[in-house]
C-alpha cells in the first residue's frame, strides 16, 4: 500500500451552529470527496481528513472517559462511520480501526493507557488499527495464533508475524494478542509501531481499500511493559468488547448501502425509463436500509452485554448487513450500466468495497460458523 500523507491539509473551520453529525458532512463533501478516486485508485493515505474528523469529535462519541458528559454514544459512533463511508468506505473502514483501538483502551484496566495514550486516539492527534483478525480467527477455531511471546521483568518479548493490520504508520497504535510460551495463555497488549524490533512490512497490491495503510507485522523480540497490557486474564474481557467490536462495523456496511442508493438515484435520471426493469429499487433497499439502522442502533444503544444470546443478535444483524452491501453494490453497478464500469465510477469502487465488508473478519462464513456454534448451545 502506498503511503502519501496529507497531514498538512487545510480545513475550512466549521460553523459553531452546526451539529456534529452535519459539520461531519461538511467535511466529508469538502475534503473527502475530493481525494476518494486518489484514495481507491493511487493509495493516497486520508490523514489530514482523519485527524480533522477526530478533532471534531468523530472518534470519542462511543468512549465515556472522553466525553463532555460521560456518556457512551456508540450509535453516534457507527452514523459518523456511516457518513464517511458513504462518501469513501475505504475512509471508513480506517475510522472503524480508530474507534477500535480506543475501544479497546477504554475497556482495558491500564491506567498508564488511558492517561497517555486514549485521549489523544479520540482526538485524532494520534492514529491506531485493531489487530484481531488473526485473533479471532483463532477464538473461532480457523487458524493459529500468530504471535508468541515471553514472560521477562516488567513485561513481555513478542516475536512473530501478523499478515495485514490496516490505519498503520510511524508511531501509529494497535491492540495484538499474543500466546505467552510458558503458560500457553492469551494476553492482550497495545503495541506502538515505533517499538524497538518492530517492522512494517509492505503488502501486495489488493483490489480495494489501498489508502487504509495495510502492512504486514513483524515483531522480532518487541518488549511491551506490563503497563501497556489490555487484558490479562483475556476471556471475559473479550467477551465484554465483541459486541461493541462487531457492531462499529456496521457504520462500514450502512455506509455503503447509503452511497450505493445516492448512485442509483443519479442513474436513474436519465436511465429510470430502463432501470425500472431490475430487481432491486432504490425504494426498496431504502427500506432495507432504515430497517437496518433502527436494528443496529438499538442494539447499540446497550453495548456491554456481554451474553450469548445478545452477541448471537448482534453476529446475525452483522451478517445481514454483509449480504445487504453486496445487493446494494450489484444494484448500484447495473443501475449505472457502461457509466460505472468506468475506473473512476462510484458503482464499481463501490462493488469492490463490498465485498470487503462481506471478507472483513468476521466475514460471512465466520459469522454462519459463530452463529451456527451459539444456536447449537
Amino acid at each position: 500500500m502506498l503511503e502519501t500523507s496529507h497531514s498538512s491539509q487545510s480545513v475550512a473551520p466549521t460553523p459553531p451552529s452546526a451539529g456534529p453529525d452535519e459539520a461531519l458532512r461538511e467535511l466529508t463533501a469538502e475534503t473527502l470527496a475530493p481525494l476518494t478516486a486518489s484514495i481507491d485508485r493511487e493509495g493516497v493515505y486520508p490523514e489530514g481528513f482523519l485527524r480533522t474528523a477526530g478533532q471534531m469529535g468523530a472518534f470519542n462519541r462511543h468512549l465515556p472517559s472522553q466525553t463532555p458528559d460521560g456518556s457512551m454514544d456508540l450509535p453516534g459512533a457507527i452514523r459518523a462511520m456511516e457518513t464517511i463511508s458513504a462518501e469513501c468506505m475505504t475512509t471508513g473502514f480506517a475510522a472503524w480501526c480508530q474507534d477500535a483501538c480506543g475501544w479497546y483502551i477504554e475497556h482495558s484496566d491500564s491506567d498508564t493507557l488511558k492517561r497517555e495514550v486514549l485521549p489523544r486516539l479520540a482526538r485524532g492527534e494520534a492514529l491506531g488499527g485493531t489487530a484481531l483478525s488473526n485473533p479471532m480467527k483463532w477464538f473461532a477455531g480457523i487458524e493459529d495464533l500468530k504471535l508468541v511471546a515471553d514472560r521477562v521483568q516488567g513485561g513481555y518479548v513478542i516475536n512473530g508475524r501478523l499478515p495485514w493490520v490496516s490505519n498503520l504508520g510511524p508511531n501509529h497504535y494497535f491492540g495484538a494478542i499474543f500466546k505467552v510460551r510458558s503458560s500457553d495463555r492469551p494476553v492482550m497488549a497495545l503495541i506502538n509501531c515505533a517499538d524497538p524490533g518492530f517492522e512494517l512490512t509492505q503488502c501486495p497490491a489488493f483490489t480495494a481499500l489501498e489508502g487504509s495503510r495495510t502492512y504486514g507485522c513483524h515483531f522480532d523480540q518487541v518488549f511491551v511493559p506490563d503497563e501497556h497490557v489490555l487484558a490479562d486474564p483475556l476471556p471475559e474481557y473479550i467477551q465484554r468488547i465483541r459486541p461493541g467490536f462487531v457492531l462499529l462495523q456496521m457504520g462500514m456496511g450502512l455506509g455503503l448501502v447509503d452511497g450505493c442508493i445516492n448512485v442509483m438515484r443519479e442513474a436513474n435520471e436519465t436511465l429510470s425509463h430502463v432501470n425500472c426493469y431490475l430487481d432491486d429499487q432504490v425504494a426498496e433497499l431504502e427500506e432495507g436500509l432504515a430497517d437496518a439502522r433502527q436494528a443496529c442502533y438499538h442494539l447499540a444503544a446497550d453495548p456491554m452485554d456481554s451474553s450469548d444470546g445478545f452477541f448471537s443478535d448482534v453476529l446475525q444483524l452483522r451478517l445481514a448487513g454483509s449480504e445487504m452491501a453486496l445487493k446494494a453494490s450489484q444494484s448500484a453497478m447495473l443501475h449505472a450500466g457502461a457509466r460505472g464500469y468506468l475506473a473512476n465510477a462510484p458503482a464499481q469502487r463501490k462493488l469492490r468495497e463490498s465485498y470487503f465488508v462481506a471478507i472483513v473478519t468476521p466475514a460471512i462464513k465466520h459469522l454462519r460458523k459463530e452463529l451456527a456454534r451459539l444456536h447449537a448451545n
